[in-house]
């Protein structure tokens, strides 16, 4: 059966998965994303969790389409709350808001094991999760954007470090794109026109837009 192929938002989910690593996929949906990885050999094993059973069982489908059970469980999990710390190495947390993705790495006991990846993809509040992060002793290794249906995202390779650095607003909505990048400078001018809907009524977020505004300038 050939192969479908993943959309850039999901490919760039997968483009920070380290090969050969024990994946989970939360929010997984389809199971997309796993089933791609397992079929492209750069993981063998993987848990697709989601707390809802619909989605769940749309997973399931696609497991057995593809002829992955051996390879792929279908779990039925709130979060990272069912997932032990030593089925995993490399997680996937994307297609729901920062704040719940925020949520979901404070209810895991094992979150700050600097061994594990997160590979986080926040569909809104990118910057109470970036804020969460940092605040947490989590870091940013790397993070990119992408374009996909019209709409723009971001990805954030991550990692808990214990260290605690001070971060300034700007840096909130910015994070470590390159803004090299055409895609982060796409991902950044579609921020800027939210914040400054924003800024009508929240003056504080004027020099926040004026930092950005000149930081996509100087590049």
């Amino acid at each position: 059966m050939r192969l479908f192929s993943l959309d850039n938002r999901l490919s760039l989910c997968a483009s920070f998965v380290r090969s050969g690593v024990k994946l989970a996929d939360i929010g997984t949906d389809h199971a997309y994303l796993p089933v791609w990885l397992v079929k492209n050999g750069v993981v063998n094993t993987a848990l697709a969790c989601d707390i809802n059973e619909g989605p769940l069982s749309f997973g399931q489908e696609t497991v057995n389409r593809y002829e992955l059970c051996d390879n792929i469980e279908c779990r039925l999990s709130d979060g990272l709350k069912v997932v032990n710390e030593d089925e995993v190495d490399d997680i996937v947390i994307a297609g729901m808001g920062g704040e719940l993705i925020a949520k979901i790495l404070s209810d895991c006991t094992w979150a700050k094991n600097k061994d594990k990846h997160f590979i986080l993809q926040p569909m809104t509040k990118c910057e109470v999760l970036i804020e969460y992060l940092y605040e947490n002793g989590f870091e940013i290794l790397e993070q990119k954007a992408c374009e996909c249906d019209k709409k723009h995202y971001t990805v954030m390779l991550v990692k808990h470090t214990g260290h605690h650095c001070d971060i300034d607003k700007s840096f909130l909505f910015v994070g470590k794109l390159d803004l090299s990048d055409e895609n982060s400078k796409l991902y950044l001018s579609h921020v800027l026109s939210h914040l400054k809907k924003r800024s009508l009524s929240d003056k504080s977020l004027l020099p926040v837009i004026e930092k950005i505004e000149g930081e996509l300038q100087n590049d």
